[in-house]
């Protein structure tokens, strides 16, 4: 279900900091009508941890609404993590009654727990709630990596069903996909690393590039799957800078910095995280340009 490419959608919002539903519904449709195959809402790209509780469950509730209404049913992955399990398993039910097809969970940070306690809080999680989850390990953002051993471990329990790896490190990425089932769906947590990912045997990407290139990014990922490398290459080597630039400053900034440049939404993050600097901005504006991105601008302008 959750192979190919997915979105880690933005959340937008009103310029006094209100959840903007309007806005989500037109971006959730716009990754529809490009060819995404799942989208990925309340992740760190979502800003989640700023998001209450209902706006979080209503942010997953819009997504599935809109996905289930199009022509092409697209899976819908959740987000659900934290540092506290017994409150992660109660937004994971709230995911699940929301009609989310999985749950996306990072790995818990700040406590930086054991390789064991790791993988306890993933059992426990996956025990209460039987959606498919995929794991998300990022270090640089919680301070905790889950080895390949763990993953290894996790993969025996049936409704954890990949991970998004986001470590940076391709030698423990390789070590992953040699230890998990073929099933287990290994991903790419950073849209650099996309090829040489799906080279070594993964099965995709969860995005951050595809809010503004959701249809390049889902073709990118297609022709990898597909061993059309040179062709992947081909679309990686005009939109590298956009990957890229998205991490200028810290995620979501620059992303939803570069949709507010092509009128997607309005450039309004909540604090802690705060626009981008005017410096960033131009780097922003460039890669866009360089990569003809901002020709979108006129079309959502006039819509």
């Amino acid at each position: 279900m959750f192979i190919g490419c997915g979105t880690a959608m933005i959340t937008p919002f009103h310029a006094n900091g209100s959840l903007d539903e309007a806005t989500l519904r037109k971006l959730i449709r716009r990754q529809i009508g490009a060819g995404i195959d799942f989208l990925v809402p309340c992740g760190t790209t979502g800003e989640n941890p700023t998001l209450t509780h209902d706006e979080h469950l209503r942010v997953v509730e819009i997504t599935v609404d809109e996905c289930r209404q199009a022509d092409r049913k697209v899976p819908v992955l959740g987000g659900a993590g934290g540092y506290n399990t017994a409150e992660v398993i109660a937004l994971a039910k709230g995911v699940e009654s929301v009609g989310a097809d999985g749950l996306l969970s990072v790995t818990p940070y700040y406590n930086k727990p054991t390789q064991e306690g790791l993988y306890q809080h993933f059992k426990a999680i996956a025990s209460a709630v039987p959606l498919p989850m995929i794991v998300y390990s990022v270090q640089g953002r919680t301070g905790v990596n889950i080895e390949p051993a763990t993953l290894k471990r996790l993969a025996t329990i049936d409704s954890i069903v990949g991970v998004k790896e986001a470590s940076g490190n391709i030698t423990q990425m390789a070590n992953v996909i040699q230890q998990v089932p073929e099933s287990f769906a290994v991903l790419s947590g950073d849209d650099a690393i996309t090829l040489p990912l799906i080279a070594l045997g993964g099965k995709g990407i969860i995005s951050v590039a595809s809010n503004e290139i959701p249809a390049e990014m889902t073709q990118i990922a297609r022709l990898c799957l597909n061993n059309d490398f040179a062709g992947a290459r081909a679309l990686y080597k005009r939109f590298l800078g956009v990957m890229e630039i998205n991490f200028v400053e810290s995620n979501p900034g620059p992303v939803k910095a570069a949709m507010a440049m092509m009128g997607l939404c309005e450039p309004v993050w909540r604090l802690p995280l705060v626009a981008p600097s005017e410096a960033s901005l131009k780097k922003i504006a460039a890669a866009l340009e360089a990569a003809g991105v901002l020709s979108e601008r006129s079309v959502h302008a006039a819509s």
